[in-house]
C-alpha cells in the first residue's frame, strides 16, 4: 500500500469534510475533478475598475469582451453582481475580508483593514493546505496584502514585470507599508508638492529621465501605467508575467491577482484604438450635484477610450486563458474572474472617486469556471463580491467563517434569495474609526435598490430604483412613495445603525 503523506492525509480529509458539508456542491466539483487532485488549484483574476455595464458579456452594444463571453460558455456567469464600495481600497477589502466596508473599515483612499480583524482574510480563509500567491499592481490594495503577509507564500510587489517606476518604499521590505507612505505617499509624492524640496524634485528628474528612455513602440497613446502611483508597463509584460508565475506554482496553489487594467488613463495598444467608430449616444441623464464638470462629450469620448482598453485586456485575458489551457493547469483549477469596482461616464461624472453609487461603478463582473466544466450557467439573483470569501473557502474544503457577511454562491453551495439585502458603501470622507455619518450607502434587494446619502448636506436623502425595470436609473421612485420604499429604508438604516454601534465597541 502506499503511504500517505501528511499532504495527502489532508487532502483526503478536506473532500471527506466538504462532502459532508455540501454533498450538492461536492458532486458539482467532482464531475470536473475525475481522476484529477482531490484540492483544485483556484485562481482569482480581478481587473481594476472594469464595469459590467460596458462588457458585451452582459448585452452592451459594443464587443467588448469575445474572450470573456467564450470563457463563459465553461463558467457561471453572475448578471446582478456589486462591489462592497466604488474605489480600489474599499471594493478590494471586502474582497479580501468577506465582510461590508462599514465592518472592515479600510474605507479611507490608501486606507487599512482594521488592525483586529486583519487575521480573518481570505487567505487564512483558505488554509495551509495551499501554496499561496498574491501579486497586485495597485498598491492601495498591496496596502492591504501587506496587512497579512505571513500568510502568503508568493508576493510580488506591485512593480513587477513594470518597465519604469519610482517606487522607493520597496528598499525596505521587512515594512513595505511604512516606507511605502514615508516615502512614494509622502517624501516622494508625484502628484503634489513633495515633503523633501530637495529629494523630491531631484527623485522626480530621476524618474522621467527614465521614461524618456522608455519605447512606446505599439503605443501611439503613450504605455499603460498607474497616476497616483507611477509605475509604467506593457499590458502584454503584465499577463506574460502571471502567466508564468502560474506555470511556477506547486499545486494544489490559491493566486490572487489584481491588475490595473483597464483603469485609467486609458491606454491601450494601436491595434484597438479606433475599433468604435459606431456613433454611439450617451443616454440622456440627469447631471448629479457631484458632477465633476465634464461635459457630455468628454464623458462620451472617455467612455469609448475605456471601452477600446476593456478590449484590450480581454484580448490579453483571452491568451492567458488558452496558454492555461495548454498547460493543463486548468483541468484542476477554479478560475474566478471579478472586479474591484466599476466606472462611471455620466450625470456629469467620471471615473469612481464620487459619493454616487450608481449601477455603473458598483456593477461588476463575476465568472466562475469549475475544473472540467463544460455548460454555462447564469445566475440573476443579486450578489456580493463579499460571497467569493465563503465560497472559496468552501471549495478549499474548509468551514465557513463565522465571521463573514457573505454567503456562499448560488450554483456553488449556496442558495438563491431574492429577499437577501446586498450593500455597497463609500465613506472616503468619513472618519475610519467613527460612526459613518458622512457617506452613501446603497442596498440592493431583488430588482430594488435604495441608495442614501448622509452627511452632504443638511438633511440626509434617500433615491430608490426598480433596476429590472429601469437600469438606467432615470425614474427615483421615492416621490411616488411605493409602500416597500418604508420598509426598506428601515432595513438599511437598522443595518447601518448596527454597525456604527458595532465600531464604537
Amino acid at each position: 500500500m502506499k503511504k500517505l503523506s501528511r499532504r495527502d492525509f489532508l487532502k483526503s480529509a478536506a473532500m471527506t469534510s466538504l462532502a459532508v458539508m455540501a454533498p450538492s456542491y461536492v458532486k458539482t466539483l467532482a464531475d470536473g475533478l475525475a481522476g484529477k487532485s482531490a484540492l483544485p488549484n483556484i485562481i482569482v483574476l480581478i481587473f481594476d475598475a472594469m464595469s459590467a455595464r460596458n462588457l458585451s458579456l452582459y448585452g452592451y452594444a459594443r464587443r467588448t469582451s469575445p474572450n470573456l463571453e467564450r470563457f463563459a460558455e465553461h463558467a457561471t456567469v453572475f448578471h446582478n453582481h456589486a462591489s462592497g464600495g466604488n474605489f480600489t481600497t474599499p471594493g478590494t477589502a471586502t474582497i479580501l475580508t468577506g465582510t461590508y466596508p462599514w465592518t472592515h473599515r479600510a474605507i479611507n483612499q490608501a486606507g487599512l483593514i482594521l488592525r483586529r480583524r486583519a487575521g480573518r482574510n481570505l487567505f487564512s480563509a483558505i488554509g495551509d493546505r495551499y501554496t499561496k500567491f498574491a501579486f497586485t499592481q495597485n498598491l492601495w490594495a498591496d496596502y492591504l496584502l501587506n496587512q497579512f503577509e505571513h500568510q502568503i507564500d508568493r508576493h510580488l510587489l506591485p512593480t513587477s514585470f513594470s518597465v519604469a517606476d519610482n517606487s522607493w518604499g520597496s528598499v525596505f521590505a521587512n515594512d513595505l507599508n511604512s516606507s511605502n507612505r514615508a516615502l512614494d505617499d509622502f517624501l516622494f509624492q508625484s502628484d503634489a508638492r513633495p515633503a523633501s524640496l530637495v529629494f523630491g524634485p531631484l527623485e522626480k528628474q530621476l524618474f522621467l529621465h527614465q521614461l524618456a528612455r522608455l519605447s512606446v513602440k505599439g503605443y501611439s497613446r503613450g504605455l499603460p501605467h498607474d497616476v497616483t502611483n507611477p509605475k509604467y508597463f506593457h499590458l502584454e509584460d503584465v499577463f506574460n508575467g502571471v502567466n508564468s508565475q502560474l506555470g511556477t506554482l506547486p499545486t494544489p496553489f490559491f493566486s490572487y491577482i489584481h491588475l490595473y487594467a483597464p483603469h485609467e488613463p486609458y491606454r491601450p495598444r494601436e491595434e484597438f484604438e479606433n475599433i468604435f467608430k459606431d456613433g454611439m449616444k450617451q443616454v440622456e441623464k440627469p447631471e448629479s450635484p457631484f458632477a465633476d464638470g465634464s461635459t457630455v462629450q468628454a464623458l462620451l469620448n472617455r467612455r469609448t477610450n475605456y471601452d477600446e482598453y476593456v478590449a484590450n485586456v480581454d484580448f490579453e485575458f483571452g491568451k492567458l486563458i488558452d496558454s492555461l489551457a495548454q498547460k493543463g493547469i486548468l483541468d484542476n483549477s477554479v478560475v474566478v474572474v471579478t472586479s474591484d469596482h466599476g466606472q462611471l461616464f455620466e450625470r456629469g461624472v467620471h471615473g469612481h472617486t464620487t459619493p454616487l453609487l450608481f449601477d455603473p461603478v458598483i456593477h461588476v463582473p463575476l465568472l466562475v469556471s469549475l475544473p472540467g466544466q463544460t455548460a454555462r450557467r447564469d445566475v440573476f439573483t443579486p450578489t456580493s463580491n463579499a460571497d467569493l470569501l465563503p465560497t472559496l473557502a468552501k471549495i478549499a474544503g474548509n468551514e465557513i467563517p463565522d465571521w463573514t457577511e457573505g454567503r456562499v454562491l448560488p450554483t456553488l453551495g449556496g442558495e438563491e434569495d431574492l429577499e437577501r439585502p446586498i450593500f455597497t458603501v463609500e465613506a472616503k470622507s468619513n472618519q475610519a474609526f467613527s460612526p459613518l455619518t458622512h457617506a452613501t450607502v446603497a442596498m440592493r434587494k431583488g430588482n430594488n435598490k435604495l441608495i442614501y446619502y448622509s452627511g452632504y448636506t443638511k438633511e440626509p436623502w434617500f433615491e430608490l430604483y426598480d433596476v429590472g425595470a429601469d437600469p438606467e436609473e432615470l425614474t427615483d421612485l421615492i416621490p411616488s412613495g411605493p409602500v416597500f420604499a418604508r420598509v426598506m429604508k428601515e432595513e438599511l438604516l437598522t443595518s447601518l445603525n448596527d454597525a456604527n454601534v458595532s465600531v464604537e465597541n
